[in-house]
């Protein structure tokens, strides 16, 4: 593939009218997410407090994929064109998060915890769970940025079949994955509260580019492979896909989802019996007492599903798993580490009983 398809035709009147439709994109999202109805939770207690946080972002992905659809039916707004501007959309987005990261350097610089390095403190972030109009920061991230991986998924789509007048099995196949991917993480929006970036990350420059950059233009690279691809994919090679989607997808959901009823209700039913736990803090049932990580295992295995349609005609689509087995393997050394400083000597008790990280009975 010629790198001209990645980087396309710069120019400053594109990269002005990209900049002011990302900025309109965010903040009708934004003001969506103070508007739109929605359940509201309390989160875990961070610093002293409960959070409440309103669940509304499947709302907002299902309106704003029906919006961009009508526009670009109507001719208002061709989806094709987030392709074509790709490396523009990159640039803006990049402008973006630096600015808005040091707007949050200069919001929490006077707080009394925050590092006292600039290049901490930028990176980092200098407050814990910023928000603002009652609308927390770190968890309205996350809607930007898969919105935007959903639209860029599914302009490559619209842009293989403006070109060849169908699309493959092999883009199919990728557009089913990745929106049910979207899709379902916010119809569990409400698990996000308990995750490891929500409840012990500072919001920096770490967190907003990698929801505003890294998330929207990396993790939807196997589809640049698909617009052109030549050849159709075996239907035992789609069955074989499918059954790793499913498979990595229930590791991944199903992980969570355990963890979530139990820290809302410690005598939950998980796989038919009561859950069991050690000291009713540490969950032993289910994938739990298979593995401490099960969830980034599932998660490996459903990003290797999406590049794996991609038929290995390039190594490079093969960068998103590769990163994100890194990723994932990284911050399974931080989750122990963490869970070492805050239970102690029931943390050793934990691994004793549940030996395996990732692999059960390998690793």
């Amino acid at each position: 593939m010629p790198l001209s398809d990645f980087f396309g035709v710069f120019s400053i009147e594109s990269f002005i009218r990209a900049s002011a439709l990302m900025l309109a994109f965010i903040a009708l999202l934004f003001v969506g997410s103070i508007l739109l109805p929605g359940k509201k939770i309390i989160g875990p207690v961070i610093d002293g407090k409960a959070r409440t946080y309103k669940l509304n972002g499947l709302l907002l992905f299902l309106l704003t994929v029906l919006v961009a659809g009508l526009l670009h039916v109507r001719g208002l707004f061709s989806l094709s064109s987030l392709v074509n501007e790709f490396f523009v959309w990159f640039i803006a987005a990049n402008l973006f998060a630096f600015i808005l990261s040091g707007w949050f350097y200069w919001r929490g610089r006077q707080s009394e915890d925050s590092p006292s390095s600039f290049l901490g403190g930028f990176f980092y972030g200098t407050q814990h769970s910023p928000s603002s109009f009652g609308v927390d920061w770190k968890l309205f991230s996350y809607r930007p940025s898969l919105i935007a991986l959903g639209l860029f998924n599914l302009s490559f789509g619209v842009a293989q079949y403006e070109q060849y007048g169908q699309l493959s099995l092999a883009m199919i196949l990728y557009q089913a994955f990745t929106f049910i991917y979207v899709f379902n993480y916010f119809q569990f929006e409400s698990g996000m509260v308990h995750t490891w970036d929500l409840v012990s990350e500072r919001f920096g420059w770490m967190l907003i580019w990698g929801d505003y950059v890294l998330v929207p233009f990396f993790y939807c690279i196997p589809a640049w492979w698909l617009i052109h691809s030549s050849g159709s994919l075996p239907i035992w090679a789609a069955i074989a896909l499918c059954a790793l989607f499913l498979f990595g997808f229930w590791l991944f959901r199903g992980a969570n989802q355990q963890k979530d009823r139990f820290k809302r209700d410690s005598s939950a039913y998980i796989w038919g019996k009561p859950a069991e736990s050690m000291d009713g803090r540490l969950l032993v049932s289910g994938f739990w007492g298979r593995a401490r990580h099960l969830n980034y295992t599932g998660e490996i295995c459903v990003y290797l599903a999406f590049t794996m349609t991609t038929a290995f005609f390039s190594w490079i689509p093969f960068l998103l798993p590769a990163w994100l087995i890194s990723l994932l393997w990284h911050r399974s050394l931080r989750d122990d580490r963490r869970c070492s400083a805050k239970y102690g000597d029931l943390w050793k008790r934990y691994k004793e009983r549940v030996p395996y990280s990732l692999i059960p009975y390998i690793y």
